[in-house]
């Protein structure tokens, strides 16, 4: 069965970090452009962040630049998104993808080409 199974999330004080994983099963991660999404209460969801499978490059939205990392870890066949020094606007749900091919898109046009999708994580960031 084809799936992506999220771990993390939480509830965190502004300036701290936090992790958010995914695990795939029935498809080998490393052979698809991955990305994570989030939806902010009331807003819709953006990508936050992509990595293409062909030369490995990393995109992020302009107000996680700097503070989030994605990664794969191929061992594991799974993929994370590092994010530190949360703000309060980083609250929401986050959800990975993995796309239909192998290259990032435009970040703003990512959820077209996302064919594998978690279940989402929801964070907070409060004080």
């Amino acid at each position: 069965q084809v799936q992506l199974v999220q771990s993390g999330g939480g509830l965190v004080h502004p300036g701290e970090s936090l992790r958010l994983s995914c695990v795939a099963s029935g498809f080998t991660l490393k052979e698809w452009a991955i990305a994570w999404f989030r939806q902010a209460p009331g807003r819709e969801r953006e990508a936050v962040s992509c990595l293409s499978a062909s030369d490995g490059s990393t995109y992020y939205a302009d107000s996680v630049k700097g503070r989030f990392t994605i990664g794969r870890d191929d061992a594991s066949n799974a993929m994370y998104l590092q994010m530190n020094y949360l703000r309060f606007e980083d609250t929401g749900e986050y959800i990975c993808a993995t796309a239909d091919g192998l290259v990032c898109p435009p970040l703003p046009l990512a959820s077209h080409v996302m064919d594998t999708w978690g279940k989402g994580a929801r964070v907070t960031v409060s004080s």
